[in-house]
């Protein structure tokens, strides 16, 4: 696996991702997603690099999916818990940064809930002249790369299991439907699909998606981002329907009457599907909430639902990433 291409100390955003750059990350994950299912799953390519989790949100398949692509890496790791950390005597973010700077890290996964704290935590990393990566695991309401980049992997390799790469997207439809506003998730799926080639629909309440969405997110590609307030137009011929969790802890006003009304008018049932292309695939980042974005029926269906695959697929990619931003040896 070369990674003469490759030339991002950081993952921070999608918005400036080249294809160039999201073809090398599916490739590279496609050769770890073949280490993954041997009986050996590890492989020495960070042997002797320190990868450390800064998650200061809670973070169950994020944090576990980094943890375990360090380890098959076999990188030292570590990780950082909020609680009982200095934070609480009131250490700064930077200087907890610097603290695991001196112990040796090589490469730092952060997930905060401000917008903009993985960004300040690189610029400091350079700042003092360091060789650190620092990857963006989620902050805020801005971005969540890894997420989209393994949402990405997901959907190229069921259109093509052995050769996953973008130019499989071109034509293609991709239904978001749900909490666009509060989404990070959804801001880094857009940047990667419509820079992929594909069509993206959003669908949402007015609440969960203004107007103005369109102008921050469809600058570089207009004619390929969509937005419908109904869910039936977005549905219609989509291939692929990625729906997301409701937010409500980040929600800050009443912006929806009530859970069973959502449901009702933008959860995803079999019904609905029916005006999707005939073999269209499903997908959430999770947590799902059963029975209000998605049928529960639905969401366990192999046949439609590409849910645990993402799951996978996320330690694949995030090995990758890794693998990019550490230079590791070929495996």
């Amino acid at each position: 696996m070369a990674t003469t291409s490759w030339t991002r100390r950081h993952v921070l955003s999608l918005s400036d991702f080249s294809v160039a750059e999201y073809d090398i990350v599916l490739r590279t994950a496609a050769s770890f997603r073949e280490v993954l299912s041997r009986r050996t799953k590890k492989v020495p390519t960070l042997q002797g690099r320190v990868v450390t989790n800064l998650f200061f949100e809670p973070s169950t398949r994020t944090r576990s999916s980094f943890e375990l692509a360090a380890k098959r890496l076999s990188a030292d790791t570590l990780n950082f818990a909020p609680g009982s950390s200095s934070l609480t005597k009131g250490e700064t973010i930077l200087d907890t940064a610097k603290t695991y700077l001196a112990m040796g890290t090589d490469i730092m996964v952060i997930r905060h809930r401000e917008a903009g704290v993985p960004h300040a935590i690189a610029r400091e990393m350079d700042r003092l002249g360091t060789n650190v990566g620092v990857l963006n695991a989620g902050d805020g309401q801005h971005e969540h790369p890894s997420q989209a980049l393994l949402d990405l992997f997901t959907i190229c390799r069921y259109l093509d299991r052995e050769n996953p790469h973008t130019a499989l997207l071109q034509g293609k439809k991709v239904a978001i439907v749900g909490d666009i506003l509060h989404s990070r998730v959804a801001r880094s799926n857009i940047w990667s699909l419509t820079e992929s080639g594909a069509d993206v629909h959003l669908a949402a309440p007015p609440t969960l998606l203004p107007k103005l969405f369109r102008e921050a997110m469809g600058q570089k590609h207009p004619d390929r981002l969509h937005l419908h307030w109904s869910i039936e137009p977005a549905l219609e011929d989509a291939d692929f329907v990625m729906t997301l969790r409701l937010q409500r802890e980040r929600m800050t006003a009443n912006l929806l009457p009530s859970l069973r009304e959502y449901h009702q008018q933008f959860g995803i049932t079999r019904d609905r599907l029916q005006r999707c292309q005939p073999n269209v695939q499903v997908l959430h980042p999770g947590p799902v909430n059963r029975g209000v974005e998605l049928s529960s029926d639905l969401m366990d269906d192999p046949a439609l639902s590409l849910i645990q695959t993402q799951v996978t697929s996320g330690v694949a990619v995030r090995m990758a990433l890794l693998y990019l931003m550490g230079g590791g040896r070929n495996s």
